[in-house]
């Protein structure tokens, strides 16, 4: 059944717990899987399930998000579809920024009343699935809810980061409660799948993922004054609001910290990763036009390589290589994702680097890099030696992180020959 939708990608905070990745960048606008982006994610699932009125609210640092937005997505002259930005803004009936999501939502509504829609399909910016949200919004429609929130079972640890629900056998929801301590949940098990039940999933966690019926979500609104939606609206309009629990079987992750970062990259790199990136649903993102990578002499097993890159390397083993890579004769990379660069250097660039002692752009040779994470457009030299593990200790230093003992060097930086970091 075709329904007439209009999607709000919500652009995210400041992103904190995934320092030093997003000291320029917002959360969304984070490169993954070597060649796009976190916002990538929930517009394609949107564009794959038919829905192409697409609204992503923009806030902290979102001039790089903003600019992958403009550059990625284009409809034709006869199409009704897009992809627009809609930045915070003062105005005189409001002088402050997003204070949460529902706030986000609240001070964007005046920008829908030019659109013809009858469902409002609200996602994060930063998570990584593949979801058909007509699967979703067909059972919104056909169970008459207000409000259909999509969840997916999680183990007891994981429980306490999440908004978790309960409902009933009908899929409406009971109780609603925000990232609960450990001695609450005692009470919060929900009725799962066997197959999640084995795997100790027995808690029903908020995807962050809502389908709202217009008229619902102007009245929640109208009657409840909250920034957000999980630690307000919703848990306040249990029992005014038909509400509605839709399981999601799939795979999904909440891209929140370095190390679920890290993980979810990894993953894509083994021979059958949870995230398929080769379903007959794409993944769109910019198109850069860059020549196919070039690759000389290396050994390399369960590894992503993008486009662009010219590799020397003399192994790569379950690492991801970014767009115009470039990585010398020598070198070993293990467990890394190198997100590449933004550009080719020019010879003349070439030329000052070597006056100014700055290694060239890429990794050098006989360096040995292994669980990390090497930011865009990175100088690292020759005979660097980068190993993370639990062994370090977690800190921030100029020119790289340690985030769970995985080592983060940050944007831009500049690693000269020698350096040892283990």
């Amino acid at each position: 059944m075709k329904h007439n939708v209009i999607s709000i990608v919500l652009g995210g905070g400041r992103g904190s717990r995934l320092f030093p990745l997003t000291y320029s960048r917002s959360k969304p606008a984070v490169p993954i899987a070597g060649k796009y982006r976190l916002v990538d994610i929930p517009i394609s699932n949107c564009l794959n399930s038919g829905y192409n009125k697409i609204l992503v609210l923009t806030q902290y640092n979102s001039a790089s998000l903003n600019s992958h937005i403009k550059n990625s997505y284009h409809f034709d002259t006869f199409s009704k579809g897009f992809v627009d930005i809609l930045a915070a803004e003062q105005n005189v009936e409001n002088d402050q920024w997003y204070q949460g999501t529902a706030d986000a939502v609240r001070q964007s509504m005046k920008h829908l009343e030019k659109y013809d829609y009858d469902y409002i399909l609200i996602l994060s910016g930063d998570q990584l699935y593949q979801m058909d949200f007509r699967e979703m919004i067909d059972f919104h429609n056909k169970n008459g809810g207000d409000i259909t929130i999509a969840t997916i079972p999680v183990t007891a640890k994981d429980a306490t980061g999440f908004g978790i629900l309960k409902s009933d056998e009908e899929g409406n929801i009971t109780s609603f409660i925000e990232k609960p301590t450990e001695d609450l949940l005692v009470d919060w098990k929900s009725q799962v799948s066997e197959k999640s039940m084995n795997s100790g999933k027995e808690y029903l966690a908020s995807m962050g993922i809502y389908v709202f019926s217009k008229n619902a979500l102007l009245k929640m609104f109208e009657e409840d004054a909250g920034d957000d939606f999980g630690g307000e609206l919703i848990p306040n309009g249990l029992g005014n609001y038909k509400m509605l629990s839709y399981q999601f079987d799939g795979y999904w992750t909440d891209i929140g910290t370095i190390e679920s970062f890290y993980e979810a990259n990894m993953d894509l790199t083994r021979e059958l990763p949870q995230f398929n990136l080769f379903s007959a649903c794409p993944i769109y993102t910019r198109a850069r036009m860059l020549p196919p990578s070039k690759v000389n002499g290396s050994y390399i097993n369960k590894a992503i390589i993008a486009d662009g890159c010219i590799i020397l390397a003399d192994k790569i083993e379950n690492s991801i290589i970014g767009n115009r890579s470039r990585i010398q004769k020598g070198t070993s990379l293990k467990n890394c994702y190198m997100m590449g660069a933004d550009y080719y250097e020019s010879e003349e660039t070439k030329v000052g680097n070597r006056n100014n002692n700055i290694p060239n752009m890429g990794i050098g040779e006989y360096s040995q890099i292994e669980q990390a994470i090497l930011d865009k457009n990175c100088h690292i030299g020759n005979h660097v030696k980068i190993i993370g593990g639990k062994h370090l200790q977690d800190g921030d230093y100029e020119n790289h992180s340690v985030k769970e003992g995985i080592v983060v060097v940050k944007k831009g930086a500049i690693i000269h020959d020698g350096t040892q970091i283990f």
